[in-house]
């Protein structure tokens, strides 16, 4: 099987053909790949990763373990298939942040992340622009695409995958598609878990220090027509170790409209390759299926969306 895609945006300068090959290759063949030297200082994320394993021992660890006890998930003799081994809170940065609100969070702990949801930010709107480059699209579509009357959402799920003793019974994360745009993710150096699934196998993300993880959402399947996809993904808790997991969603704002580019659909037609085209629709009411459906198959997200845009 092909190796996973890591790339070097260092590289950009000085081997930029071949580096938009493997961007390329990576979103129309895997949906997801890890990038190196992407402009974050590494000291920083150090920081980060640091801080937030520091305030999941003291404000999380205890409240997860009483939560296990709660619902006697210790000694699981049959699957649970109706919630994940994780323990999570969330961060808001766009289109309002709620930082302030988050308790149990230390004044310095509160900084760096809405310093990192900036360089996150800034890294994911560089991204989108490469994506134009290599789709055709004029720079800037993508960020326009996403862009409702108050701009993109984007918003952190800061999560810990403490060590299972059943990892054959509950998933870290049970496998799905992330309804979203662009996902950002600062993964454990060290402890493993993350899987894709490509060409019906599931392949493991590899833990990489300073590393950042990018994964396509269900938005920028629509909007490339169906040339980028988004991928199911799975967390497999470990007996071993707790992963510390920093997902960043960089979505479109609640209003937009999302649909596929015309130009993009144009293309298509001329080389007579026409799918079903993907459906016109309001982010917001995409997300509202999509918390119901999460765990399930995209397609019939994608029909139930077609199927009330024909009857609007």
């Amino acid at each position: 099987m092909a190796k996973f895609p890591v790339i070097n945006l260092e590289k950009l300068n000085g081997e930029r053909a071949a580096t938009m090959d493997l961007i390329k290759d990576a979103c129309e063949n895997w949906g997801f790949f890890e990038v190196l030297n992407h402009g974050i200082p590494y000291e920083f994320m150090d920081r980060v990763e640091s801080l937030t394993k520091e305030h999941y021992k003291k404000c999380m660890e205890q409240r997860f373990k009483e939560l296990v006890a709660s619902k006697a998930l210790e000694g699981l003799q049959a699957e649970v298939t109706d919630m994940d081994w994780e323990s999570t809170f969330y961060l808001r940065h766009l289109p309002e942040s709620n930082m302030a609100e988050i308790p149990d969070l230390t004044d310095e702990y509160r900084k760096v992340m809405k310093e990192f949801a900036l360089k996150l930010e800034k890294l994911a709107e560089e991204l989108l622009d490469l994506f134009c480059e290599n789709l055709g699209l004029e720079k800037g579509y993508l960020k326009k695409a996403f862009y409702g009357a108050k701009g993109p959402t984007f918003g952190t799920k800061v999560s810990n995958y403490p060590p299972c003793p059943t990892p054959d019974k509950i998933k870290g994360l049970r496998a799905h598609t992330d309804a979203g745009g662009i996902i950002l993710l600062f993964q454990d150096p060290q402890v493993g878990g993350l899987q894709l699934l490509k060409d019906g196998e599931w392949v493991d993300v590899p833990p990489l220090r300073h590393s950042i993880v990018i994964n396509l959402g269900d938005q920028l399947e629509v909007i490339t027509n169906g040339k980028y996809k988004s991928v199911e993904h799975r967390v497999i808790a470990q007996t071993d170790g707790a992963r510390m997991s920093i997902a960043s969603f960089y979505n479109p704002g609640s209003d937009a409209v999302i649909y596929p580019a015309p130009a993009l659909v144009e293309k298509e037609e001329e080389e007579e390759e026409k799918k079903g085209l993907y459906p016109k629709f309001v982010f917001e009411d995409y997300m509202k299926l999509y918390g119901v459906l999460k765990f399930q198959a995209k397609e019939p997200r994608f029909e139930a969306m077609k199927a009330r845009e024909a009857t609007a």
